[in-house]
């Protein structure tokens, strides 16, 4: 039998949040010619929903234009629900900013090509992320904007 102390990470389950679609200047935009350019915005957002759950939810905005007016605008939140337990404290943001969002985001990734496919274009395949990389330019970004102070830690 497992100690009560034991460290716990499991997937509790895994969902499409929200998932939104807009062609703003349909029709009449899908007779265009020209090459549409595309603007892709990701988030990554934690928050404990209940003792010992966490919700860790990976964002896409997929925005694409012709000059100045919008083909199709897509949103995308997918969420995963963990159960994190017996994880030292200093250890719990890397976890919620890299392990959690790396097994949310290819569930992002094949929604956003299904919903562009299903509203009749090319699919738009997001590119694989490296989550550990972007947690650690978001630290050394924090450290860069924060006031030079003395380190306190604790042992």
């Amino acid at each position: 039998m497992a100690d009560n102390q034991d460290p716990v990470f499991q997937i509790q389950r895994v969902y499409m949040k929200e998932a939104s679609l807009e062609q703003p200047n349909s029709p009449a935009i899908l007779l265009e010619q020209e090459q549409p350019t595309v603007d892709i915005q990701l988030g990554v957002e934690a928050q404990q929903v209940a003792d010992g759950i966490f919700e860790s939810c990976v964002s896409a905005t997929v925005t694409t234009k012709i000059k100045d007016r919008t083909v199709f605008l897509v949103e995308v939140k997918q969420a995963g629900i963990f159960e994190i337990r017996n994880i030292p404290q200093d250890q719990m943001q890397a976890i919620m900013g890299i392990a959690c969002p790396q097994i949310v985001y290819p569930y992002l990734r094949g929604n956003v090509a299904d919903i562009v496919t299903r509203a009749g274009f090319p699919p738009v395949h997001l590119a694989e992320l490296n989550f550990q990389a972007m947690y650690e330019q978001q630290q050394a970004e924090q450290l860069q904007q924060a006031e030079p102070s003395p380190i306190i830690t604790s042992a």
